[in-house]
């Protein structure tokens, strides 16, 4: 009898092991699956009987396709506020994963993406597989990349991050693991038996074993590492020639300007990907990547993000994005406004303004999640006159 629930829980020996489980829709997040994983985190905390956790996707298609998206697009286009209540407790389990005391093992096989990033990216021990694509692809649907992808992106070496939030392009596990969203890459085909290893007695988690251990006593990372092998090969170490170079500009048409004038050809064909894109949520992608730089810890980055998501769900874009994208699928998009000359710098200010009186803000770090309006100000200023991720 198949299994409806859309996480399953199962304790093996000392590890509970939760399965994200709506294959059919690529284990796509609903507010019912970030309670219940929120819940399970809970009490795999208090239980000394539980020393990990493994995270893994129903079916083979990937772990983890981000929101359900046609779910938040009708909320969207009825003005309602449900949204708002799912990204408020998404954010706080994506907060509660960075910060959880055990070893948490996410296995990161397949796609990917948006939300699928947040319940991974933030565990202390990610795996990928051959299989692997992982991405923040928001600026495709008129959106901004949230769950913490900015902090994520923003610590990528050189400009990567920037390259990836703003094209939301997919990476294999060679790159996620350069990017620093995934550690370990281990063979599809290993992936059963990791699990069942993992389900063992383990050893203290910070006490690191012999590398590549298995047996009583081994630590969940030594366990993990046991079965890591080299990935295949990826394809940004060779290109971070041009992407730091030419993501390093200010602006987004600096960015494009940069592209086109590098003389390199697979930058020519990023600069017309990025023309597709939102111009809006490309301009307010590249301030929230560069602003997440600048704060201290990921909450005060998810209280910023919750902002960011909150205007960017009231934005036309969004609900167009996602008709164009994934409703009707016509790849024809019509962003308001149409062009990046056209983006306003208060506009995109506004993305970052306090909510509000009422309990509006996400409020996870202790203090407020500005950055100063001087420094919104200096990251916006001359967008406009120079031309210019899901959740």
């Amino acid at each position: 009898m198949n299994d409806d629930r859309p996480v399953l829980l199962e304790t093996r020996g000392t590890c509970m092991h939760l399965t994200l489980n709506r294959p059919r829709a690529l284990n796509a997040l609903s507010h019912t699956m970030v309670r219940l994983l929120d819940e399970a985190l809970a009490r795999a905390e208090q239980d000394e009987a539980i020393e990990s956790v493994l995270l893994s996707g129903a079916g083979d298609r990937g772990l983890c396709a981000g929101g359900d998206i046609r779910a938040l697009h009708d909320d969207a286009r009825a003005s309602g506020r449900a949204s708002l209540e799912f990204w408020r407790d998404e954010y706080r389990l994506n907060a509660r994963i960075a910060r959880f005391p055990k070893p948490y093992v996410a296995l990161m096989d397949g796609i990917v993406m948006g939300g699928g990033v947040g319940v991974s990216a933030h565990a202390g021990i990610r795996v990928v597989t051959e299989r692997s694509r992982v991405a923040m692809p928001e600026t495709a649907i008129g959106f901004v990349p949230d769950v913490g992808g900015t902090r994520l992106l923003a610590a990528a070496p050189g400009e990567l991050g920037t390259h990836l939030a703003l094209t939301g392009r997919s990476v294999g596990a060679a790159d996620a693991i350069l990017c620093g969203l995934a550690d370990h890459h281990v063979p599809a085909r290993l992936l059963p038996a990791l699990t069942e290893a993992l389900g063992k007695p383990t050893g203290p988690a910070g006490l690191a074993g012999p590398t590549g251990a298995t047996g009583p006593g081994a630590s969940v990372a030594d366990i993990v590492q046991g079965f890591a092998t080299e990935p295949p090969a990826g394809e940004l170490a060779a290109q971070r020639d041009w992407i730091d170079d030419c993501y390093a500009a200010d602006t987004v048409e600096g960015i494009i300007r940069k592209l086109r004038a590098s003389g390199v050809a697979a930058a020519q064909t990023v600069a017309d990907e990025l023309l597709t894109k939102s111009p809006l949520a490309l301009k307010v992608t590249l301030a929230a990547v560069r602003r997440a730089a600048r704060l201290d810890s990921l909450e005060a980055v998810l209280d910023q993000e919750f902002r960011v998501s909150s205007r960017a769900f009231e934005h036309p874009d969004f609900v167009e994005g996602v008709r164009a994208r994934i409703i009707d699928k016509d790849n024809a998009p019509q962003w308001k406004p149409g062009s990046l000359a056209e983006v306003d710098d208060q506009e995109v200010a506004r993305f970052f303004a306090p909510l509000g009186p009422g309990g509006q803000e996400l409020a996870l770090a202790p203090g407020p999640a500005d950055t100063s309006a001087r420094d919104g100000q200096d990251e916006q200023g001359g967008q406009g006159g120079q031309g210019g991720q899901g959740g």
